[in-house]
């Protein structure tokens, strides 16, 4: 299943990174869907290539009865991120994997910030699938839409965050 969206933010690209690896940000957008922030690693200087890792433990309250059932109450998700240095006008972009404990999915995304003047486009691309045989489908079929949710919250607090902050 495709993942696909793009939203542009009136900041420039380093301030809208910058806000994508800020632990508080992470805490807080862990904490608006009912989630809690397990933990937040920076492995790098974030002036160049540099990789993070962020746990977040999120509600299944969303998720149709029978998924709740096979998955319990709460799900363990670790974003794994490999940002790329700056391109020449101050670019980025970061390769996203998603795993999800005890549920069948893999997600894989990659994000780009995008320089656009004085704005950053930030451009998401990705899949869902799963490794169960047969239901595998519909599995990754019923998980897109709340995995592009949860990935596009990023994007729409990382506004809000920018002009309070």
């Amino acid at each position: 299943m495709a993942l696909s969206a793009s939203t542009t933010l009136p900041h420039s690209v380093d301030r809208v990174a910058a806000v994508f690896v800020d632990e508080e940000f992470l805490r807080h957008t862990s904490e608006l869907v009912g989630g809690s922030l397990e933990s937040f690693t920076i492995d790098g200087d974030t002036a160049g290539a540099f990789s993070t890792t962020t746990v977040r433990t999120l509600p299944t309250t969303r998720l149709p009865d029978i998924a709740r059932k096979f998955v319990g109450e709460t799900l363990t998700v670790t974003q794994k991120e490999q940002w790329e240095a700056p391109a020449a006008d101050g670019s980025r972009s970061s390769n996203i994997a998603l795993k999800i404990s005890g549920a069948p999915l893999d997600v894989t995304a990659v994000q780009r910030l995008v320089a656009d003047g004085a704005s950053t486009r930030i451009e998401l691309e990705g899949t869902v699938s799963s490794s169960v045989p047969f239901l595998g489908g519909k599995i990754a079929d019923a998980a897109e839409p709340m995995v592009g949710k949860a990935l596009n919250i990023q994007s729409q607090q990382a506004q809000a965050w920018l002009e309070s902050h």
